[in-house]
C-alpha cells in the first residue's frame, strides 16, 4: 500500500503515484516523514524536464528531416520548392516518429498530473467564487483533451491515417486555445486578489504567450490555406515556420507552471514495513 498526502488529508492507495505537495506544509502524524521517499524532485526540476522532452524530440525530428528526407519532408501536392518540412511531415517518418513517439509518451503522464495539480490549486483559490470554479472545471477538461489530441496525433501519423491524425490535430490546437483563454482568465482574477511577484510574472507571461500563440495560428493557417489555393513557391515554408512557433509558444506557455508552483515537490513515497498490511 502506498500512502500519499495531499494538503493535509492522508489517501491511501494500492500503487506508486506522483504526489505534488509544499515544502512548507505541516500535516499532523508525523506527515511525510513516515512515508519514505523514492523520489523527491523539486516542481521546478520537474517542469523543465517535462517541457525538454516535447522539445528535444522535435528539434531532433526536424534536424532529422532537414539532413537525411529534406526531399520527401518538404514534397507537397502542388510540388514546388518549400526549405522547410511541417511537423506532421517530420514525424511521419523513420527513425522521426519513434523519437517523436518516445518524447511525447513519456511526457504525457507528467502533463496529466500537472492538469490536476492546477484544477487542485484553483479549487483552493477559488472555493467561494462559482463562476472560476466551473471554469477551473472546464480548464481541466481541456488541458486533458489537450494532451490526449497530442498523444492521438502522435502515434497515428499523417502516412498512416490523415483524417484521424488530423482530428488529433483539430483537438489539440482546440482545446489548447481555449485552455490558455480559460488560465488567462483566471490569473487575472488571482492578479486582483493576490500580490504575489511571482504570480503576476507568470500571469503577464501567459497573457502575452497566448496571444503571441493565437497571432501565429492565425498567420499558419492563412499560408497553409494560400498555399493550397495557389501553390505558391515558399508559401508552406513559412506555414511551417508559423506552426513551429504554434507548438514553442504552446510549450513556453506550460513551462510558466515554474513560478505557479515554484515552492512544490513532486514525491514519489512508499510507506514503511510496519504500515503494510
Amino acid at each position: 500500500m502506498l500512502s500519499c498526502v495531499v494538503g493535509v488529508e492522508p489517501v491511501t492507495l494500492s500503487f506508486p503515484v506522483l504526489c505534488v505537495v509544499s515544502r512548507m506544509l505541516q500535516v499532523p502524524y508525523g506527515g511525510l516523514d513516515r512515508d519514505r521517499p523514492l523520489i523527491r524532485l523539486p516542481f521546478t526540476s520537474f517542469a523543465v524536464g517535462t517541457v525538454l522532452l516535447p522539445l528535444t524530440g522535435l528539434v531532433a525530428c526536424l534536424f532529422i528531416s532537414l539532413m537525411y528526407n529534406f526531399e520527401d519532408a518538404t514534397y507537397t501536392h502542388c510540388r514546388v520548392s518549400n526549405y522547410l518540412p511541417s511537423i506532421s511531415a517530420a514525424i511521419s517518418r523513420v527513425p522521426e516518429r519513434y523519437i517523436w513517439r518516445c518524447c511525447i509518451g513519456l511526457h504525457s503522464a507528467p502533463r496529466y498530473l500537472v492538469s490536476v495539480a492546477y484544477f487542485s490549486f484553483y479549487r483552493g483559490r477559488f472555493a467561494r467564487r462559482l463562476p472560476e470554479l466551473l471554469l477551473s472545471g472546464l480548464a481541466l477538461l481541456c488541458s486533458l483533451a489537450e494532451n490526449s489530441g497530442l498523444l492521438l496525433l502522435t502515434y497515428v501519423s499523417s502516412t498512416e491515417t490523415y483524417n484521424v491524425h488530423k482530428n488529433g490535430f483539430v483537438v489539440f490546437i482546440g482545446s489548447s486555445l481555449l485552455h490558455m483563454l480559460i488560465t488567462c482568465w483566471l490569473w487575472h482574477v488571482i492578479r486582483r486578489s493576490y500580490v504575489n511577484p511571482e504570480e503576476v510574472t507568470s500571469y503577464r507571461w501567459k497573457v502575452r504567450l497566448f496571444l503571441f500563440n493565437v497571432s501565429c495560428c492565425l498567420a499558419a493557417a492563412y499560408f497553409f490555406r494560400r498555399h493550397n489555393k495557389y501553390c505558391e513557391t515558399g508559401v508552406y515554408t513559412l506555414f511551417a515556420l508559423f506552426e513551429y512557433l504554434v507548438v514553442f509558444s504552446n510549450m513556453a506557455f506550460h513551462m510558466t507552471a515554474f513560478w505557479d508552483f515554484g515552492s512544490k515537490e513532486v514525491i514519489v513515497a512508499t510507506p514503511p514495513e510496519d504500515k503494510r498490511y
